[in-house]
């Protein structure tokens, strides 16, 4: 039976396996180096394999202690981002009023701009203020771009659900919450689930922002950074490095496949 699907060229797929061992070998290299026994280099081969650096990061205080600020972090960060970033999609696309496009450009420049751009800018406003950098204003400089993820997610999602559901609701006689509770939620639902999960990764491993907001305070990131110049239990670094990427990487396989049949499950569609 002839297949529908043409055959890629031999040069296409080859060029598509170099691109992916380009981005992966480095990921499977820090794998590796965390059961080096090699402790103050990063030697290659490593000498041998062992599995001691699991147990002393388990151990180190200094780890969890970063480890917890960074969840932290990123949970308070996306719920401030679920909550303003939708409300600003759904004004956005819900509604026409003078200068429309404009505030949604200013929603997403902050994630459109260098990060340093961004750290420099917050670090200039806490201090005109005269706030000092504490655990709210990482919160408060994270929840700049992890609110751009969720409106991006939340006004597309809006755009393509029909008008004409929210109308009926409420001719039917539902308020306003139970109109937002039965038919806007369940419609923008998936989106927002993938927005606050691309923002929860994003504010997890963010570091450039960070630095010029965070004060004497280290999120695991930074912790990284600081060990990484150190010679010494090089391994505890990798070891950590690998739960941040299983970390950041199963929030946005999650959104991926729940955002992958968007466009057939919102209803009214079209109409």
């Amino acid at each position: 039976m002839r297949s529908d699907r043409a055959r890629t060229p031999l040069g296409l797929a080859i060029a598509a396996w170099a691109g992916l061992l380009f981005l992966l070998l480095p990921l499977a290299l820090i794998f590796l180096y965390a059961f080096s026994t090699e402790e103050k280099s990063y030697q290659w081969p490593p000498p041998s394999l062992t599995l001691k650096w699991f147990e002393v990061t388990w151990n180190r205080p200094d780890v969890w202690q970063a480890l917890t600020l960074s969840v932290q972090v990123a949970a308070i960060s996306t719920a401030i981002a679920l909550v303003l970033g939708t409300l600003c999609a759904a004004a956005v696309s819900g509604s026409k009023f003078f200068g429309r496009e404009v505030v949604s450009l200013l929603v997403i420049l902050p994630i459109a701009l260098p990060g340093i751009i961004t750290g420099i800018a917050l670090r200039s406003a806490f201090s005109l203020a005269d706030i000092p950098f504490s655990f709210w204003t990482i919160v408060l400089g994270h929840a700049t771009f992890c609110i751009v993820v969720v409106y991006n997610n939340a006004v597309a999602r809006f755009r393509r659900t029909s008008g004409s559901l929210i109308e009926a609701s409420m001719d039917l006689g539902a308020d306003g919450f139970q109109t937002f509770r039965y038919v806007i939620l369940p419609n923008i639902g998936t989106a927002l689930l993938a927005g606050g999960m691309l923002a929860f990764a994003l504010s997890f491993d963010e570091v450039i922002v960070t630095t010029f907001t965070s004060g004497q305070q280290q999120t695991l990131p930074i912790w990284m950074l600081e060990e990484l110049v150190r010679p010494r239990q090089r391994p505890v670094t990798n070891v950590v490095a690998m739960v941040v990427v299983i970390v950041t990487f199963l929030p946005i396989l999650a959104a991926f496949y729940l955002t992958r049949g968007g466009e057939q499950t919102v209803a009214g569609m079209g109409k």
